[in-house]
């Protein structure tokens, strides 16, 4: 089913009463749990864009890939930096805003700017019994209900199927230098970004690569801003992080942006076998979870609060981090792909979806809904 409107999407949904899976570009490589699929590329489209308001409103079948073109056409961004797995995940097909932000997808520049959520101004979704809802608005000054956009945020399609959103987007920045550490250890890394974070020269990304592009170790920490900013603000950083190692600064915007791609996309897992987890942890407890999963590649970003390792197949990592990490296994089969919800949480998600969705029909089985 490719519903066109979202009048026709209503429609079809008032009179369901059997489950229905909600798909956006198909690249998440999560498998429908049901036969009768909603495809939302149908409703697709930029309705407005005001770059001198930084505001956009798009239909949420849109491609991920035309947004990020028009909005580079004038100079702006997606300043949550949404990931592309595909090459990782061995699927096709195109990311689109609204599965984007059904997952809530964000990238190494969460720590500074934010996740996708925290850039939603508006969302319109259709729920449960095919009522057409309208939540937020379309610009900054006139906003309302943000608790209710927020929450369709990560929500995967549980909720609702989303029709439209307007986000805020920002400026793209004139210059972005890396401050490069070769060699050093998951523990050594980890403190060298938290000194780079707690630093005032307002990092925009913090990642360690145990193997990086050249197959050797390395900790990048990113500032972004005008030229003479992004020039004191590395020389500053290389002075303070020199007590870790050798330091190295790369102000090429090109390498810089291919790096940066390299750690978002997780290039460096393209081919490697086995299942991939995306662990959330306190960077300080990082290291020692490394060692614990027993990873045949892995990478840290967000400080070392964010571990992305490929295991071999069928491990129980959640076994192994007590109750340090929050694991999602994101490419895999055999073991439930999001990590169990404390009874505090079940309850309150049960109640969430008794709301939105009283008949059940939305996406069966993922996140222990339904």
């Amino acid at each position: 089913m490719r519903p066109e409107t979202e009048a026709e999407l209503a429609e079809l949904i008032a009179g369901r009463d059997a489950p229905l899976w909600i798909r956006g570009g198909g690249t998440a490589g999560i498998v429908p749990q049901v036969t009768d699929v909603i495809e939302s590329s149908g409703l697709n489209g930029i309705s407005l864009y005001e770059p001198g308001a930084l505001t956009l409103v798009v239909k949420a079948g849109t491609a991920l890939g035309e947004i990020e073109a028009t909005l580079a056409s004038e100079g702006q961004r997606l300043a949550f930096e949404p990931a592309d797995l595909r090459a990782v995940l061995g699927t096709d097909g195109a990311p689109t805003i609204g599965g984007v932000v059904a997952m809530n997808v964000s990238g190494p520049r969460r720590i500074q700017a934010g996740a996708c959520r925290d850039f939603l101004l508006g969302v319109r979704y259709v729920d449960g019994l095919g009522t057409a809802v309208k939540n937020g608005g379309r610009v900054m000054k006139n906003v309302t209900g943000y608790d209710l956009v927020k929450l369709m945020a990560g929500a995967h399609g549980t909720l609702g199927v989303m029709t439209e959103v307007s986000m805020k987007v920002l400026p793209l920045p004139e210059a972005q230098g890396c401050v490069l550490i070769d060699g050093l250890s998951p523990d050594d890394a980890v403190a060298a970004m938290s000194a780079a974070l707690g630093s005032p020269y307002d990092v925009t990304g913090a990642a360690h690569l145990p193997e990086g592009m050249d197959g050797t170790p390395v900790t990048m920490v990113r500032v972004e801003g005008f030229g003479a900013q992004v020039d004191y603000r590395t020389g500053k950083l290389k002075e303070m992080l020199g007590r870790f190692g050798d330091v190295r600064v790369e102000t090429n915007v090109d390498r810089v942006t291919a790096g940066w791609g390299y750690v978002r996309d997780l290039t460096g897992f393209v081919g490697a076998k086995g299942d991939l987890w995306r662990i959330s942890v306190k960077p300080s407890d990082g290291p020692e979870i490394l060692k614990a999963i027993n990873a045949t590649k892995a990478q840290m970003d967000w400080g070392g609060g964010l571990i992305w390792a490929v295991v071999p197949e069928g491990s129980d990592v959640r076994s192994r981090l007590g109750v340090a990490g929050h694991a999602t296994l994101v490419r895999g089969a055999g073991q439930a792909r999001f990590h169990p919800e404390t009874p505090v949480n079940a309850r309150l998600a049960e109640g969430l979806r008794a709301k939105f969705d009283p008949k059940g029909i939305f996406n069966p089985g993922l996140m222990g809904a339904n």
